[in-house]
């Protein structure tokens, strides 16, 4: 009986990625596939041995991890953990999604009805969490756009569109003054 497991992940181009395995046995035989064709075999005593695109790029632990190193858009694809434990072959699957970085957010600001409205966007493959962050306080508002009463605006100061996908961050800042008419 062969214990099969699946997992959704991601890694950024450009990045080092490490497939989440977590395995607290001794493991003598580890094989790695990707769509099926073997990227990198272990056998207990000897070096890892890697094929294809990993040939330089990959980094195999004997707790079964795999690292990607300078992750590709073509190393999306399905792979499939094989180990043995002197017992019995277990297998576990993972879906590697390659997303691109992401992108500097764009922010856009006019003025209508006694208000600021300031938005903020940025085209990424995933939804984003926005937050902003203005007149130098740590007030945060998440939303894709932010609308300040006119009253309300110190034109010295800064916003700050702040976008975020996992672990990841980017920002950008616009003075307030240059979104007056």
């Amino acid at each position: 009986i062969a214990h099969i497991y699946c997992e959704d992940v991601f890694g950024i181009v450009g990045e080092n990625f490490t497939f989440p395995v977590k395995i607290d046995q001794k493991l003598v035989e580890i094989t790695w596939k990707k769509n099926k064709d073997k990227v990198s075999v272990w056998e207990e005593q000897n070096k890892p041995t890697y094929f294809g695109p990993l040939r330089n790029r990959g980094v195999l632990m004997e707790n079964g991890s795999l690292t990607i190193v300078n992750l590709e858009k073509g190393d999306a694809g399905t792979y499939e953990l094989q180990y043995w434990d002197f017992i019995e072959d277990h297998y576990l699957n993972f879906v590697l999604d390659v997303l691109d970085p992401l992108p500097e957010p764009k922010i856009s600001c006019n003025t209508s009805d006694h208000k600021l409205v300031l938005n903020c966007t940025a085209n990424f493959q995933r939804p984003l969490i926005y937050t902003w962050k203005w007149n130098n306080s740590a007030k945060s508002h998440q939303k894709q756009d932010l609308s300040l009463s006119l009253e309300d605006v110190d034109t010295t100061s800064n916003a700050t569109c702040i976008i975020t996908f996992s672990q990841m961050k980017r920002s950008s800042e616009i003075s307030l003054i240059q979104c007056l008419p």
